[in-house]
């Protein structure tokens, strides 16, 4: 099987992006490992599917697919990349793209100077849609790590305080001091496995500069530290505003650079808007 690709980026968060709507594709999780993999394939953090429409009111079928092989609902960086694609590929001329994503529908918004905004959706904050196993909804909860999780690293408690948040998918919000010190590596990991997210968990450690720009890093379930999550950085905003930390409008820097967020509140959508950049193009045999 012989499949034509674009490598892209969205902050650094880079993608395989694949064209499914011109050329007939099955990928099995052991062939998108090999993909994604830095020394064998291609490399990347997430591979991408552009589909034809399975909906009458969206324009594109829109699906993710972790290093690890596995799918996941929904890709912030992701999504700006594949606005970018459709019509650098010429699937499409409108700036404005309507697309379904595994969680439902998202809109993107191609602008004049060649970012992207990206409705994002409501965050879903009740526990059962995140999911997370709690009897009730809070602002922030207490998750126990375990007595043994301590050895991992000498700066990690029996216990963290998390938001719990989903942007389509399911992240954990942690706030830190510094991200430099912070223990993404090895705290990361525990987190994303904890048995109280039954569908694993992204993990964001957020530093509040101030009221309108904090600092982050994500570490991605199936994937591990990123340069850059967009729905990271959306959960992380809209974690810092119900906290009372931060303002509607916030600058995210991350490792691989900054993205823009906007929250009005309850009930209504965050706004995402940053860069995506096309990197190669090139052509496999699997």
């Amino acid at each position: 099987m012989r499949i034509n690709f674009t490598k892209m980026h969205g902050l650094g968060n880079d993608f395989v992006v694949i064209d499914a709507t011109r050329q007939s594709i099955n990928l099995t999780p052991q062939q998108i490992q090999f993909i994604a993999n830095r020394r064998f394939g291609v490399g990347c953090d997430q591979l991408l599917l552009v589909e034809a429409a399975d909906r009458d009111d969206v324009d594109f079928r829109y699906r993710i697919f972790n290093a690890d092989g596995g799918e996941v609902e929904q890709c912030g960086n992701g999504a700006r990349c594949f606005a970018r694609f459709v019509q650098e590929q010429g699937l499409t001329d409108k700036n404005t793209i309507p697309v379904s994503t595994n969680t439902g529908k998202i809109t993107l918004q191609v602008l004049d100077n060649g970012q992207v905004c990206v409705d994002m959706g409501v965050p879903r904050l009740q526990p059962d849609e995140i999911p997370f196993v709690s009897d009730h909804q809070e602002t922030v909860y207490t998750l126990s790590i375990g007595i043994d999780a301590g050895s991992v690293s000498e700066n990690i408690s029996s216990s963290v305080e998390i938001s719990a948040v989903s942007l389509g998918n399911p992240h954990a919000v942690l706030l830190v001091e510094d991200i430099d010190t912070a223990p993404v590596e090895s705290l990361g990991p525990v987190i994303e496995q904890h048995p109280r997210f039954p569908n694993r968990v992204n993990t964001g450690f957020m530093q509040v500069v101030d009221r309108n720009n904090i600092r982050l890093r994500v570490y991605e379930r199936g994937a591990g530290e990123t340069q850059a999550c967009g729905t990271g950085a959306c959960a992380a905003v809209v974690s810092g505003i119900l906290r009372g930390l931060l303002d509607n409008k916030v600058r995210v820097n991350l490792p691989g650079g900054e993205l823009n967020i906007q929250w009005q509140g309850i009930g209504t959508s965050v706004l995402m808007t940053g860069p995506a950049e096309t990197v190669f193009t090139g052509s496999m045999t699997l």
